[in-house]
């Protein structure tokens, strides 16, 4: 099936600032047999780009072609068993790609961090990824790998160690060092300002499970809202606050529990939070954290706010610099309790900037994964966990990142 196509993993929007890195890293990483191909609509740029790659990319084949158009996405899907995109914002400009790649059984994978544009790809694309047997993998950077390999290696754990089905589980992030993509924030403003104007965008927006594969069959376990408030949380003992990415990470992990019949259990309950310590000194941290979130909140969501703040922020396709990217890291915990009270912790830290230098590892070595590895043959609307999972999780520790599972109690 698809050995016929003339490369093996194509990426998509290789000009732009991830796009680049990326390349980079498929570059200094890909075997050198790898078909690999870059795709986008500047013939010329995409030439630079792989010309700066040096010599494990000077024999790549360019592809032009505007993948939001159904013609050009469909050029781009025949071309490649993977295809790789960077292109964003994604509900505005991938969902052409999402749609050709399903129907020609062409693997992909994203960076979307979009609630409204993965419900769009589950509802417009699931059936026909199923049908062909393409893997449509979305969020395979910072959004969201860490949160969802996190998950499902605590999960494995306690199946092997027969400790019963995950209960209430946490993701804390630790320490985190970096800038905000141009994209994403570009992305934000798209779906809040979709959700402001439109009440069945707001209600996919504010619903936990709004990618559940069967939504009447999800557990009702009171509250899930994401925390806006600082929270001396019991379970992990210190002190926590808002984590900015927590309303689209959640949703991504409740769905790969769904689509793997909810292997972690029914009385799953999952949060991401910001961590801070203890005392008062974690106290006051969670709590100016919650501020500036909520003003955050405001500056992407009210029209003032936001035309005040917008010539301020990164605008898409920009980036930090080399120096910025590698002085970036990430540290994360998942703390996860078990039916039978037992606990367990899997960390998950990477050095690099998490939404560019990180990033650029998990997408690459995602879309490396998707075509070099053996995998479970399932085709559908899928997450990193439930289409590479363990997979997954070995190339990012051999390439430097960690992710360790441990029982502590």
């Amino acid at each position: 099936m698809r050995d016929d196509r003339e490369l093996d993993l194509l990426l998509v929007g290789a000009t732009g600032f991830v796009g680049r890195l990326t390349a980079a890293y498929l570059a200094a990483h890909a075997p050198e047999d790898l078909r690999v191909g870059l795709a986008g609509r500047d013939e010329r740029r995409l030439k630079d780009v792989r010309d700066g790659l040096g010599d494990p990319a000077r024999t790549w084949p360019v592809l032009v072609a505007d993948t939001t158009t159904p013609g050009g996405a469909a050029m781009a899907a025949r071309a490649a068993r993977v295809v790789v995109t960077t292109v964003g914002p994604y509900r505005r400009l991938g969902l052409e790609l999402a749609r050709a790649c399903a129907g020609a059984g062409t693997d992909y994978a994203d960076l979307t961090g979009e609630i409204l544009f993965v419900r769009d790809t589950i509802g417009q694309c699931h059936d026909a990824a199923v049908a062909s047997g393409a893997r449509i993998v979305h969020s395979c950077g910072f959004d969201s790998v860490p949160s969802d390999l996190g998950v499902l290696l605590a999960h494995q754990a306690a199946e092997a160690d027969g400790t019963g089905p995950l209960t209430d589980t946490t993701l804390v992030v630790t320490a985190l060092r970096g800038g905000m993509s141009g994209g994403t924030i570009a992305s934000g403003m798209g779906q809040f300002e979709e959700a402001r104007t439109n009440p069945e965008a707001a209600r996919i927006v504010a619903d936990p499970y709004a990618f559940s594969p069967d939504r009447a069959a999800e557990p009702s376990l009171g509250d899930e809202s994401d925390l806006a408030v600082p929270r001396h949380d019991d379970g992990v003992g210190q002190w926590t606050g808002p984590f900015l990415m927590a309303y689209y990470n959640t949703r991504i992990v409740r769905r790969s529990n769904a689509l793997q019949e909810w292997a972690y259990g029914r009385e799953f309950r999952y949060r991401e939070v910001m961590g801070f310590g203890t005392g008062a000194a974690g106290a006051a941290k969670a709590a100016a954290v919650a501020c500036g979130s909520a003003v955050a909140q405001a500056a992407l969501t009210q029209p003032a706010a936001r035309a005040l703040v917008s010539p301020l922020l990164p605008k898409p396709g920009t980036g930090p610099g080399e120096k910025a990217r590698a002085s970036g890291f990430f540290r994360i915990e998942v703390h996860a309790r078990t039916s039978s009270g037992a606990r367990y912790v899997t960390d998950v830290r990477a050095p690099g900037d998490p939404g560019y230098a990180g990033t650029a590892v998990m997408l690459g070595e995602s879309g490396l994964c998707l075509a070099l590895d053996q995998l479970p043959a399932r085709g559908g609307v899928l997450t990193p966990a439930t289409a590479m999972g363990p997979a997954l999780a070995d190339r990012l520790r051999a390439a430097g990142h960690t992710y360790n599972a441990r029982r502590v109690s």
